[in-house]
């Protein structure tokens, strides 16, 4: 299971030449791709109008979600936390519920977005770096 970030959402939907798209479909065949509702939130308040909104909002009601449970929101506030005491500012709290939910759920986020790279130096996340040609 890979849990993929808005980030790498991002960069599939603005993907003109289909080599992002060609990139995650051979990342992510062999397994089952699931979103955040924190990504389906950054994803629509991203759409530019009703169309896109329309569309987005149908996409993600076939998407498999991983949900927060109790403990999610204490552990990411935690993260968030222990960063700050070392000095480190991730720019969005929401990353910090994002690799939570990974972290709980033993999978992988695939990303492009620096705050998980941060959020290892406090957590044994299970992240990479969505690269492309």
């Amino acid at each position: 299971m890979i849990l993929v970030d808005t980030s790498v959402w991002v960069e599939i939907m603005r993907d003109k030449t289909g080599n992002v798209v060609s990139a995650f479909q051979e990342k992510t065949r062999d397994h089952l791709v699931c979103l955040s509702r924190f990504n389906q939130l950054e994803l629509l308040q991203g759409a530019l109008n009703e169309k896109e909104w329309g569309l987005l909002e149908d996409y993600l009601s076939t998407q498999y979600f991983l949900e927060t449970t109790t403990k999610t929101w204490r552990e990411a506030a935690r993260i968030y936390f222990e960063l700050r005491t070392q000095g480190i500012t991730v720019r969005s709290p929401i990353d910090c519920c994002i690799a939570q939910l990974a972290i709980e759920n033993k999978t992988l986020l695939l990303h492009r977005d620096r705050d998980f790279e941060m959020i290892c130096k406090v957590r044994m996340l299970n992240q990479e770096r969505f690269e492309f040609p």
